[in-house]
């Protein structure tokens, strides 16, 4: 199987904070930010495989620091690890106050993707090869975190054949 370099799958976007975009805090919504991560990490996943791809997990969203009207917001997603058909997908979601030119790291997201066939089967996908410092670093954890996932998985799994598909309004 061939390799790629995380920079061929490298998505980067700008966006800006609009007032339907906020909660009652006046900062931006997390479901409009986690939307927004499963979007542009998508794009990522299909870069690298060049083939449709699902999400198959989110496996963390961590909300840093409070995005505000006056920021803009910078999304720079890729992918970090790769298994046989899954891509773990890293961003890193930028806030900068427009008027001060201040930036900081709000929030950071893991993503699992799985690349399928023209059949809608999982299918293999190219390894990655890390180059930056900062890349080299998310790449030599993925190991850990797709163990990881993979544990979580399985007690998700448990839980959900223990727990009851009956209609809840009855």
């Amino acid at each position: 199987m061939q390799e790629k370099f995380v920079s061929e799958s490298k998505v980067v976007r700008t966006s800006r904070v609009f007032p339907n975009d906020v909660n009652n805090h006046n900062t931006l919504f997390g479901g409009k930010l986690m939307s927004d991560v499963d979007m542009i990490a998508s794009i990522s996943a299909t870069r690298h495989s060049r083939t449709e791809c699902v999400t198959a997990s989110t496996d963390s969203v961590d909300f840093l620091s409070p995005i505000t009207p006056q920021d803009s917001v910078n999304f720079i997603s890729f992918v970090t690890y790769t298994g046989t058909s899954s891509m773990e997908v890293f961003v890193k979601i930028i806030a900068e106050n427009l008027l001060t030119g201040q930036r900081k790291i709000a929030a950071t997201a893991f993503l699992t993707f799985v690349a399928l066939n023209e059949f809608g089967k999982p299918t293999k996908v190219p390894q990655v090869v890390p180059q930056t410092e900062e890349e080299i670093k998310l790449h030599e954890t993925g190991k850990a975190r797709a163990e990881k996932r993979k544990e979580h998985r399985a007690r998700s799994k448990e839980l959900a054949n223990f727990i009851t598909t009956e209609k809840p309004w009855q």
